[in-house]
């Protein structure tokens, strides 16, 4: 009978790692019992409190044992919270290793972002065993002590990773071209056909297949310069049980343990990409975005709604069918960060947990007579053979295979064909099980020992020959797959180049490497390694230092071949290592290494914006580098470089708003790439996610390169490398403060344009004036002033908004032309299109009323501006494109000098000819403009005062009435004030 039951939820905080504890980052989570409450640092009295079944504790509270294990302190006033690796195993571990000997299949996510701390719950590190490790352990304990039950035991493992839905066997070194096709069976629902299925008899056995699987994935990432924080990786344990029942029959329990890995959460939906042409043609966070719409469907389907559950939509969603909505009992372990400088990615991380723990599972028992499987596998394979003999499939069959309800002729021909393909698969499934069923354990294990040894022999002496020999191992950004690569130095003169030309001693792939990139030369008779370049403009560096000519290796070097091969040179027998003390080499630490290198250093006394800023330079400079050497290699006239966009130019300056406007956090620079096509001259400014983004989809283009595949060049709409000539681009803004307004005083200004990085680009003329209702403006015979911008609060208030002209703008768009918006308005007003002119005559010219102005219309008007965008499009000189015809990108490159600024500069300030452009200066001039303005009214009551008083010497009189004084004191006007002086005379008459 299925047992019904939600899946259950574990939360689990980490420490700060090192990054956080270098930009001093605060705590932000709390976790009592089983609740977790996380705070907003922007606002303490902002906070959420989320209920699970678990709230783990690893932020604080423990300490290193002699052995490495973090284990409680005693001593530290959270030690009763703190959980541990075994802590965490009995509450979710041993459920998993109960369910198994029970029959149930089991499935353990982990969620969070990159760096969360998932794998480490999942997998663990070093003596800190996660749950998979502790779970095979335990359960082979347990198998030893029933070998003597009678029962006959299989245990059998997979290992596969789904990235950029392609899903990739990693117990197999090459896999074939466009993965393994998931297809569907009718009871096992979906499956990936042809994953490699190996027996592990041994804890000895899994530990070194999930080795095999890690190397492999290593290899795969390195090769394709994937990110490994963006693949989801599934293991799969089968435990088999085969026994007989009080009737002699056999029986098979069988409970199918799935553990995924997910990707880093992070790249879900990533908001600077959003608008790209190019977002949705790239699947790389389809799979992750898909989970949470599956997720969010079967969170309303426990509540009773009727929706459709997208499995179909993504590669990782169709495998993962029956952990989430069928025969299966399940656990998500959501893993977040504690800093506040993560507080979106963790507040995300929470919610979508929160959602998780609302889904409803049904697991049965999976027993059965052997006999009785064998039978259905064969029946099932006739009636197979004998649909595909008369084509027996109905309409609404191949509609629910494509997830569509309304389909064309053509399609449901394409979708019969597929049809076909997968009936011939499932058949071909069957009889592999038929095969399996007919075959004894010892049988099986016979045959994974034979091919194990091989394997098992080959790393067994890499690992023997790095105690001695000097060797480079990988770093990568994922930590499980840094060290994973050893590369020996055997010879005397070793060889470094990528697989194209003549077999290098050692190869290696990826943007920016040559045929013969560098050259190690050993004298093993003093144990020194040196290294030169291959070729003139071969990229290496050494600790962060490009090098030129030959140079000595010391043992821990950090050396960088091309733009992505990130290797740690080691050196065993080199004299005195012993009595040094070398730092953890780490990813993180060799990219900060080369970023300081090229004058980006990590302040750690910096905080908040300016850590965040580093970061984001740290994390996009290699990327830049990578894109630049794919660009020249595939010849695609592109360039790629870093610029700091000032933050107020995006609008980002702190300072009072009224309510219902956002006070951004950022008043640092964000950092962005602009985009040059060196054949045309066009540019155009990237967000870091938009251009992320693209780097994705240009890896993947240069892989299909490196494949030698006929189709691996894109139609220029597809092509990540080009941006639509049509597209609008920012030319500059203008910040307009409305301050005047809230005096009803009229500005006329000259103000200047600054472009994305704060320098002047030219110069705006515009005007801000109070008007009546009908557009006629105020003079100052009018006297619309005000003392103070409460006075207007329930009045009507009307203003002209005016965009006269630009002087002085680059000479190089067309259809130039004013956008803003002004106060709630949600739609741009634009003025009229110039082209071809950098000083453009808009005469602009917009009322805005408003009946009457409420307080907060009032606390904009005096706090608040309009920032102008001048925006067009990029015109393209004949004479500019036929200089650059015949030159290939790598020549072009080399002509513009700018392509490889020292990132140094990017953190010395906004510059034009020397110039820094003040962004407050505009709100300067318009103090300046009200400044005088009180001044002169304030003079004026001071002579009408002086006036008075002196005229009421001349009457000879001591006393003047309170109301006589105040209508002197409110004559602005020489009408006014000429009808003071008679009311004073009037009054002096009635006194005598």
């Amino acid at each position: 009978m299925a047992e019904e039951e939600n899946v259950r939820v574990a939360v689990r905080v980490r420490p700060f790692n090192s990054r956080e504890k270098a930009r001093n980052a605060k705590n932000i989570i709390e976790m009592v019992g089983s609740s977790t409450k996380i705070t907003n640092p922007e606002d303490a009295n902002d906070t959420k409190t989320f209920a699970f079944d678990y709230s783990y504790w690893s932020h604080d509270g423990f300490k290193e044992d002699g052995d490495g294990y973090l284990a409680v302190d005693s001593g530290h006033k959270n030690a009763k919270k703190y959980a541990d690796q075994n802590k965490v195993f009995d509450d979710l571990g041993k459920g998993v290793l109960k369910n198994a000997w029970e029959g149930f299949n089991t499935s353990l996510f982990a969620y969070g972002q990159t760096g969360s701390g998932k794998s480490y719950s999942v997998f663990g590190y070093g003596v800190n065993k996660g749950i998979v490790p502790m779970f095979a352990d335990l359960l082979y304990k347990e198998v030893d002590a029933k070998k003597d039950s009678g029962i006959t035991f299989e245990m059998r493992f997979t290992m596969l990773e789904i990235y950029n839905e392609v899903a990739r066997d990693l117990l197999v070194q090459k896999s074939k071209k466009g993965g393994l096709k998931i297809r569907q069976h009718p009871k096992k629902g979906f499956y990936a056909d042809g994953l490699k299925e190996v027996i592990v008899n041994t804890y000895a056995d899994i530990t070194a297949r999930m080795e095999e699987g890690t190397v492999n994935r290593t290899v795969a990432s390195t090769a394709m310069n994937a990110t490994s924080s963006r693949a989801h990786t599934i293991v799969g344990i089968k435990f088999i049980q085969k026994s007989k029942n009080e009737a002699g029959k056999e029986m098979e329990k069988k409970s199918l343990i799935n553990i995924v890995d997910l990707a880093g959460s992070e790249r879900a939906d990533s908001t600077g990409a959003t608008g790209d042409r190019l977002k949705e043609g790239a699947q790389i966070n389809l799979s992750l975005s898909t989970l949470g719409n599956v997720i969010s469907a079967l969170a309303k389907q426990s509540e009773g709604e009727k929706v459709r559950v997208p499995y179909r939509d993504s590669a990782l969603t169709k495998l993962l069918q029956t952990a989430l909505g069928g025969n299966s009992k399940t656990i998500m372990i959501a893993a977040i960060s504690p800093a506040d400088i993560n507080y979106d990615e963790s507040a995300s991380t929470l919610r979508y947990a929160d959602r998780a723990k609302q889904i409803k599972t049904k697991a049965i028992v999976n027993e059965d007579p052997t006999e009785a499987l064998i039978r259905e596998l064969k029946e099932e394979n006739e009636r197979l053979k004998s649909r595909m003999k008369s084509g027996d499939v109905d309409e609404q069959e191949l509609k629910d295979m494509a997830g569509k309800e309304v389909m064309s002729k053509e399609e449901l021909a394409a979708m019969k064909k597929a049809w076909l393909e997968e009936m011939k698969a499932n058949m071909k499934s069957n009889e592999k099980e038929v095969s399996e069923q007919g075959k004894t354990t010892e049988d099986k294990t016979k045959e994974q020992k034979e091919h194990n040894k091989e394997q098992d022999n080959v790393l067994s002496k890499i690992m023997e020959e790095k105690k001695t020999k000097p060797h480079l191992f990988n770093l990568n950004f994922d930590p499980q797959l840094s060290g994973r690569l050893v590369h020996i130095f055997q010879k005397s003169d070793t060889e470094i180049g990528n697989k194209k030309g003549k077999e290098s001693d050692i190869c290696m792939v990826g943007p920016g490497l040559h045929e013969q990139h560098a050259f190690i030369r050993q004298d093993k008779k003093h144990h020194q390694v040196f290294i030169k370049q291959g070729e003139k403009d071969c990229r290496i560096l050494v600790n962060g230092e490009p090098t030129t000519e030959e140079v000595e290796l010391h043992h821990n070097d950090r050396l960088v071949f091309g733009s992505t091969q990130l290797w740690v040179f080691q050196n065993p027998k080199e004299k005195g290592i012993d009595k040094k003390k070398y730092p953890p080499i780490t990813f993180d630490y060799a990219q900060e290494e080369i970023a300081a290198k090229a004058g980006v250093k990590v302040d750690t006394a910096a905080g908040g914006d300016m850590a965040l800023l580093q970061e984001d330079l740290i994390d996009v400079m290699p990327a830049v580098e990578e894109a630049n050497s794919i660009s020249e290699e595939l010849d695609k006239r592109v360039k790629f470089e870093i610029i700091l966009i000032s933050p107020h130019m995006l609008g980002k300056m702190q300072g009072t708003k009224a309510e219902g406007f956002t006070d951004m956090k950022s008043t640092q620079p964000e950092v962005c790439v602009k985009m040059k096509n060196l054949e045309n001259g066009t540019e155009f400014i990237w967000p870091k996610e938009k251009f992320l983004n693209r780097l994705y989809l240009m890896k993947e283009m240069y892989n299909n390169y490196e494949e030698e595949e006929d189709d691996w060049d894109l139609p220029e709409d597809k092509d990540p490398f080009q941006e639509d000539v049509d597209t609008e681009v920012n030319i500059g803004t203008v910040q307009v403060f409305l301050q005047p307004i809230a005096y009803m005083v009229e500005m006329k200004e000259q103000l200047e344009v600054t472009d994305l990085k704060g320098n002047k680009i030219g110069i705006m003329n515009l005007e801000v004036a109070p008007c009546n209702k009908k557009g006629r403006e105020y003079t100052e015979t009018d006297d619309k002033f005000v003392d103070s911008p409460d006075e207007l609060v329930g009045k009507d208030v009307h203003f002209m908004f005016k965009i006269v002209n630009c002087r002085g703008l680059p000479n190089k768009y067309t259809d130039v032309h004013c956008k803003y918006r002004v106060y709630l308005e949600e739609t741009d007003v634009t003025t009229e299109k110039i082209s071809l002119t950098a000083n453009p005559d808009f005469n602009h010219k917009k009322q805005f009323s408003f009946n009457p102005a409420t307080r907060q219309l009032v606390d904009y008007l005096n706090n608040g501006s309009i920032m102008v965008q001048i925006v067009g499009k990029q015109y393209i000189r004949k004479s500019a494109v036929a200089s650059k015809k015949g030159l290939s990108t790598k020549e072009m490159l080399k002509s513009d000098r700018a392509v490889f600024a020292k990132t140094a500069n990017l953190m010395n300030g906004f510059q034009m000819n020397g110039r820094v452009v003040d962004p407050q200066k505009q709100s300067i001039v318009v103090e300046l403009l009200l400044m005088k303005k009180t001044q002169a009214r304030l003079q004026q009551r001071c002579d009408n005062m002086k006036k008075m008083l002196e005229k009421a010497e001349k009457l000879g009189r001591s006393g003047v009435s309170c109301t006589t004084i105040k209508s002197f004191f409110n004559a602005h006007t020489d009408e006014q004030f000429a009808n003071s002086m008679k009311q004073l005379e009037v009054f002096m008459a009635a006194q005598k």
